[in-house]
């Protein structure tokens, strides 16, 4: 098989007329054989030939038979969490993304399908599991609290119950991390993320192995229409291209950045996957080829988390991460925001945590940046 980033760029061969970029069909109807029967496309909906030629790159890059792209990272979540049925359980980490959050506390009871967030994945056991247990849905590494949880032990545990596993790859990405490797039945990203990367485009993908499943996440595009439109597809995959490089630049910077917090007097914590225990540690150099460029802090006692944040100039204050640009954001009061106060507390999320997404910038500007509004702090 190909390296990653040659399957990048040319996992598609078919190209028209010798260009070396794909075309883009923005066309919302193809014309069907007169004779009967029907074409390769008829709606767009239905299929696309540019949201095809994203699909099949990111299917090589997960090393999935199938990947489907949708409007959004939730509605490629709602997706696979679609697939379960009234009177059905999801096991789920906490912390957990806000918008699965919302997903599994307001839209699952909806369908009849019951929720119980899992403070500590790894402790799973057989007990954990009766007849209604049909899917356990991780995070890892956890969002914005970096806690690393056993793909393959658990994707393991879940199939001897009869359960299916979905993981959150949005941190690692397939460049860093696949689950489908480790057990997983569905991936999920927000491709809005690492895979797009430049902080102007919405997106999110669902990938499988397995072939019923795959028939569910097809038909959701089709039934529900929260696909990707072709533009938008063609976008992503002119950029997924750089993906590698760019994880290799961010993935540098912020080990360099976390280097000199650590001898900073201002903080006093820093998490990053696997610093949690020892045993995450090894979870996390086992199933993944690097940490990711996102990271989060809490500053000493006594120090003003707002004046911090009021005298940085080249890392932005916004939710998302991912892209070129570095951001940080109080996950409490954003995106957590959805929480219940008492899974804030639960989840060790305190009001002035900061999750850090590290971006491309150079490294010197990003450290002088922090300093200087550590020093404001």
């Amino acid at each position: 098989m190909a390296g990653f980033t040659t399957r990048t760029i040319h996992a598609i061969e078919e190209i028209d007329k010798g260009a070396v970029t794909p075309p883009i069909y923005t066309a919302s109807t193809f014309l069907q054989p007169t004779e009967g029967g029907e074409g390769e496309y008829e709606y767009q909906r239905g299929g696309n030939p540019t949201r095809d030629s994203a699909q099949r790159t990111l299917a090589s890059l997960e090393n999935a038979q199938h990947s489907f792209l949708y409007a959004t990272g939730m509605a490629a979540t709602a997706t696979a969490l679609g697939t379960l049925r009234a009177g059905d359980t999801v096991l789920m980490n906490l912390p957990v993304y806000g918008g699965n959050y919302r997903f599994a506390t307001i839209e699952l009871p909806k369908r009849g399908v019951d929720h119980r967030f899992l403070l500590d994945p790894n402790t799973l056991s057989d007990a954990d599991f009766d007849d209604s247990v049909k899917a356990v849905f991780l995070e890892t590494p956890a969002n914005p609290t970096l806690r690393v949880s056993d793909i393959q032990r658990i994707s393991e545990l879940a199939h001897r119950h009869g359960a299916i596993m979905i993981v959150d790859n949005t941190f690692l990405t397939p460049y860093l991390q696949r689950p489908l490797e480790l057990g997983a039945d569905i991936t999920v990203q927000s491709a809005t993320k690492y895979l797009a990367g430049h902080g102007d485009l919405l997106g999110g993908v669902a990938s499988t192995n397995d072939d019923a499943l795959a028939e569910e996440l097809f038909k959701a595009q089709l039934i529900s229409g929260g696909i990707l439109s072709p533009i938008d597809s063609y976008r992503l995959l002119q950029n997924v291209k750089t993906l590698a490089l760019r994880m290799d630049r961010q993935q540098e910077n912020t080990r360099k950045i976390i280097e000199f917090l650590e001898q900073h007097p201002a903080v006093a914590a820093i998490h990053t996957p696997g610093s949690h225990s020892s045993e995450e540690a090894e979870i996390q150099q086992r199933q993944a080829d690097g940490k990711g460029a996102v990271f989060s802090m809490e500053l000493a006692e006594g120090r003003d988390v707002r004046a911090f944040l009021g005298r940085l100039s080249v890392f932005g204050f916004a939710v998302s991460l991912g892209g070129i640009e570095s951001l940080l954001c109080l996950p409490a009061g954003m995106t957590q925001g959805a929480y219940a106060a008492s899974d804030l507390e639960r989840s060790d999320i305190a009001e002035n945590l900061i999750r850090v997404a590290v971006g491309i910038e150079d490294v010197e500007d990003l450290i002088a940046d922090l300093d200087h509004a550590l020093d404001a702090a």
